[in-house]
């Protein structure tokens, strides 16, 4: 084979060689790679590394299964509101009465009361003897025990509703918030009812 006839070939021949090479990426390489797609489950290969979205069955944990859980758990109400009602009225005073329930396992205290047909909204205990008795403001407020209950009727603790301005005929339904010492709030609709009871004198000093 002359001189000449190497020089034409050897061009093509290594044209061919840098073509292979460049089909087949060196392993360290591949080993390292890094993906900008989406990884779904399962199908993380070793040494890649997604920056996309990772599927929930992928990105499960124990701890994020729990989540949910107890979200739910810090989210439920700490009291429940048994059987609320609220005396009728046209103007002038009315009350509201009902069964606290304590969901939790600690006490609970309300420590104040509102409902938009009155502005001045108190929380009230009746005491007294001798044939005498008398609505003042609960010092403390109430105090629901752990997982107990705390009764609100006529004649007892109850939620006063002072100078009542929008009328309150039976069968309305009238909401009502609760102001627990820890700031947390409690709602609820008390429907209202006729009732001749509950005219107890009011100390508006005590």
């Amino acid at each position: 084979m002359t001189i000449t006839t190497l020089n034409r070939m050897l061009p093509a021949a290594l044209a061919a060689l840098l073509a292979a090479g460049a089909c087949a990426a060196p392993a360290d390489t591949r080993a390292g790679a890094v993906s900008s797609g989406t990884v779904s489950s399962g199908a993380v290969s070793s040494g890649a590394v997604s920056s996309g979205t990772v599927s929930a069955t992928a990105a499960a944990s124990p701890a994020a299964a729990q989540a949910p859980a107890s979200a739910a758990a810090t989210a439920a109400a700490p009291l429940a509101i048994s059987d609320p009602w609220v005396k009728t009225a046209r103007s002038g005073m009315s009350a509201a009465f009902a069964t606290l329930v304590n969901t939790t396992g600690e006490a609970v205290t309300v420590v104040s009361a509102n409902t938009p047909v009155s502005p001045t909204v108190e929380l009230h205990e009746v005491v007294g003897g001798d044939g005498t008795m008398t609505m003042r403001r609960k010092q403390g407020g109430f105090v629901i025990p752990a997982g107990g209950r705390h009764v609100l009727q006529p004649g007892g603790d109850h939620i006063m509703l002072m100078n009542v301005r929008t009328a309150v005929e039976p069968g309305a339904e009238v909401p009502f918030t609760l102001t627990l010492k820890d700031g947390r709030t409690v709602s609820f609709t008390a429907v209202a009812k006729d009732f001749a009871g509950a005219n107890e004198s009011y100390a508006p000093h005590e």
